[in-house]
């Protein structure tokens, strides 16, 4: 056995550091290859670090809060000999050890395209959502041939592997209709249609198994389903797992709040027969607490001082009669249900700002500052912004012109989901073109949102609701949606910002011309 270092990969595009939030395994702790061993917050999301070895965990490295630079060690490994000489930096231990003869592989073996796949033990580089993609797909990463050796690999590289292995039936296209859920949660109505949850998938394709929770000693959940369960009182450990990852019980929050209802009825019988227990409270900020400003908050903030401060901002406000949008979206709903996808008013409203940015392609720009130029840009990749426990996530929806309805809103639900949870990945938060943001969801009507920087422009969508209407002479009760649209007056005009929502607003209020689009 010798010891190797591990260092903090990269976990995403400009990514130069994370705060450690915590870890998940301890000292003396025996991992397998691709396990979390540390939940990271980098300026951009929430993200597990798997395992790159087989082995057991030394020394920790760095402590829960500390920011640690990408490349920096993170913990040190004692494995096999063999694994330690096709990956990291060897640790010598206090005694020396015999020389081995060098092997004929080169110390990067990462295989390269068109080599037979399987037979590099080097770590791999891959998000969380293209670990998820390939567990569901059955395809080892160590099998996935990256474009370089030593780059990150993209969940195009997995499904390429798989369809190798399955005999082209797997679909390469990333833009795809994603396989329906086999359960959606309904959280409610909003026009952002971000209240949907995502359906557990289970990556071995066979039907949920329950694992028993007794003299269990490890389990696997993602981050936002250890926070629910330390938020609980409750141990992983404790908890029947419904799914399995890689042969490993894979609880999910279901299992979670599950199991609580349990225990709390089982609390309840007990204090009814003359057991007292003490109340249990949510600690969370209280007035005077001073919270550190850092990770994705810290990054918000800045993001939104620089937008606000280096794009002068004109803001343009107004209203749409959607009366024949809400009664076209009742006649789809029973049809979209049929389907199991959730039909929301946010792919009406996204399939809208699509025409209304080919109809104004100043609004679907940025401004090359170094080399003066407005580029405009012949993609439309538009951003939802859905608010989180840690912030606001902008998950972007690429080629929103190329999708149906029922395609965008399986895509927003589901990103808008792991969004919430922090499990989505960072290449899925980038590239976006537009924003749409909903402040009707709490309530709000207006107001004059701040650009997503570098993007030109933003849309704001209000509550939708029955509101007093002013039609040839009479006041009637029309459906309507107020809107709030915010500009980089650098670049658009006001004519061009009104002529953009008047466009969004005659589709909007002509639901039936987005079958045009």
């Amino acid at each position: 056995m010798v010891r190797t270092e591990f260092e903090l990969p990269d976990v995403g595009e400009g990514v130069a550091e994370g705060e450690l939030v915590a870890w998940l395994v301890g000292t003396d702790e025996h991992v397998v290859e691709d396990q979390p061993i540390a939940e990271v917050e980098t300026d951009k999301a929430l993200v597990e670090i798997p395992s790159a070895y087989d082995g057991v965990i030394v020394e920790r490295c760095a402590q829960e809060g500390d920011t640690v630079p990408v490349g920096d060690v993170l913990v040190v490994f004692e494995v096999d000999e063999g694994a330690a000489e096709a990956t990291d930096t060897v640790v010598p231990d206090e005694e020396p050890e015999e020389t081995t003869e060098p092997t004929e592989r080169p110390q990067s073996d990462r295989i390269e395209r068109g080599d037979e796949p399987g037979v590099s033990d080097e770590r791999v580089f891959a998000p969380p959502s293209v670990r998820n993609a390939a567990r569901e797909l059955g395809v080892p990463l160590s099998a996935v041939a990256a474009p370089e050796p030593g780059d990150r690999i993209t969940e195009r590289d997995v499904r390429e592997a798989a369809r190798r292995d399955a005999g082209d039936t797997v679909p390469l296209s990333d833009s795809e209709p994603p396989e329906p859920a086999t359960e959606r949660e309904s959280n409610g109505t909003t026009p952002d249609g971000t209240t949907s949850g995502r359906a557990p998938s289970s990556s071995t394709g066979n039907a949920p198994i329950s694992f028993e929770a007794a003299g269990r000693d490890r389990t696997l959940a993602m981050p936002a389903t250890r926070r629910l369960a330390s938020e609980k009182g409750l141990s992983l450990d404790d908890i029947p797992a419904s799914e399995q990852r890689d042969g490993e019980p894979f609880v999910t929050p279901a299992d979670v709040r599950t199991y609580s209802r349990d225990d709390a009825s089982a609390s309840s019988v007990s204090d009814s027969s003359g057991t007292d227990s003490p109340p249990t409270t949510e600690e969370g900020p209280r007035p005077g607490d001073r919270i550190p400003y850092t990770g994705v908050r810290r990054t918000i903030g800045e993001k939104m001082a620089t937008s606000k401060y280096t794009a002068p901002h004109v803001s343009h406000h107004d209203e749409v009669d959607v009366s024949e949008l809400v009664e076209a979206r009742s006649r789809l709903k029973p049809e979209a249900q049929a389907r199991e996808t959730k039909l929301t008013y946010m792919p009406f409203a996204v399939k809208a700002v699509v025409a209304g940015l080919k109809e104004v392609p100043a609004i679907n720009a940025e401004l090359d500052e170094e080399n003066e130029e407005i580029v405009l840009h012949d993609e439309y990749n538009i951003g939802i912004a859905v608010a989180s426990d840690a912030g606001l996530m902008v998950p972007v929806i690429d080629n929103a012109d190329q999708k149906g309805l029922l395609e965008l809103a399986d895509e927003i639900s589901d990103k808008a989901a792991r969004a919430r949870d922090r499990s989505i990945g960072l290449e899925e938060m980038q590239g976006g073109t537009f924003t749409i943001t909903n402040v009707g969801a709490v309530g709000g009507e207006y107001a004059s949102p701040i650009i997503n920087h570098p993007e030109a422009g933003i849309l704001a969508l209000g509550s939708l609701k029955e509101r007093p209407w002013a039609e040839d002479g009479e006041i009637v009760a029309r459906e309507t949606l107020p809107i709030s649209m915010s500009v980089d007056h650098r670049i658009v005009d006001g004519a061009e910002a009104a002529r953009f929502t008047n466009e969004v607003k005659r589709y909007l209020n002509n639901p039936e011309l987005l079958l045009l689009e």
